[in-house]
């Protein structure tokens, strides 16, 4: 039996996969499922640049604004909702896109990941969360480097949360994390589409994107969400962005400083990001979406694909 066809769009920050995903949902009938573990999250909206209703109005998205700030999303939960939607997408008749940057995301629902089955340890994880209070996540996030190096280069240092899960896979199981999550084949036929654009220029639209956000009210989004009573330790407000505009709502930053910190860490994101899925890759086709027929241009590709495939 053919595997069903999933056109994924990976790329780093701010390289323009909304519009361009949006484009090619029109010209092929699809609809778009988000693997952006940012966009899961209720009011917030500018600092993670969400779609805008107009944008989402042009063609279904999926998995944005899910869960409220306080509440958590597993790998496991995730996957298994991506896959429900997708095959939902695909009994309409449609095609499915999935759109995103979240590595970790995009692997569990196209590698086929499962998710290590360990029981969460209440009585462990307060001791871990204890020592990330009195010793800070740096030397938490050391003590998986020390036990797990593999995990940990997956792992942002600042999303505590994964930290701590991961050392507590490992201390409750006596086996790497990285070794306990277990792959099958995928079951999709998986269509990759990578955008790209100078490194230069990604940090110019980085730049700009922030100067944006700040004139769109990011500030004040955040000052709603602490006045609802979100705590600024919740790992949904850790996003860059968040941290930064709290900062400056306690007076510790003004607002150019919050901007140039902004800047910094999402160069240092787009890096990361880069880790995931390399230029390199033979299984990704590549395109720069500041071309003039880029979206003519992957159209024609994934017809070309599909072209001896049932939709």
């Amino acid at each position: 039996m053919k595997k069903p066809p999933l056109i994924l769009i990976v790329g780093p920050t701010a390289v323009g996969k909304t519009e361009l995903a949006i484009q090619l949902a029109e010209r092929l009938n699809g609809e778009i499922v988000s693997v952006d573990s940012r966009l899961f999250y209720r009011g917030m909206n500018i600092g993670t640049a969400k779609p805008s209703s107009e944008e989402m109005a042009r063609v279904p998205h999926h998995l944005i604004d899910i869960v409220a700030p306080d509440e958590t999303l597993s790998l496991a939960v995730f996957q298994k909702m991506a896959r429900e939607i997708i095959a939902e997408i695909r009994k309409r008749g449609k095609l499915p896109f999935l759109v995103g940057g979240t590595g970790q995301y995009i692997r569990a629902v196209t590698e086929g990941w499962t998710p290590p089955e360990v029981k969460p340890d209440t009585r462990l994880r307060n001791v871990l969360e204890k020592l990330e209070n009195e010793k800070g996540k740096e030397w938490l996030y050391a003590k998986l480097q020390t036990l797990d190096s593999k995990a940990a280069s997956n792992i942002d240092l600042r999303n505590v949360r994964r930290t701590i899960r991961a050392l507590e896979v490992i201390l409750t199981t006596g086996r790497k994390f990285s070794e306990q999550r277990g792959q099958s084949g995928s079951p999709y036929h998986l269509i990759t589409i990578g955008l790209t654009r100078p490194r230069a220029e990604l940090y110019q639209r980085v730049d700009e994107r922030i100067e944006k956000m700040f004139a769109d009210g990011l500030l004040d989004e955040v000052k709603g969400l602490l006045e609802l009573g979100y705590s600024p330790a919740l790992p949904s407000m850790s996003a860059i962005g968040y941290r930064e505009c709290v900062r400056v709502v306690k007076g510790e930053l003004n607002t150019e400083q919050a901007k140039a910190e902004m800047k910094r860490l999402t160069r240092v994101f787009v890096r990361r990001q880069a880790n995931w899925f390399k230029e390199s890759d033979p299984q990704i086709r590549w395109f720069n979406p500041a071309n003039e027929n880029a979206a003519g241009e992957i159209e024609g590709f994934i017809r070309n694909l599909l072209q001896d495939r049932v939709l």
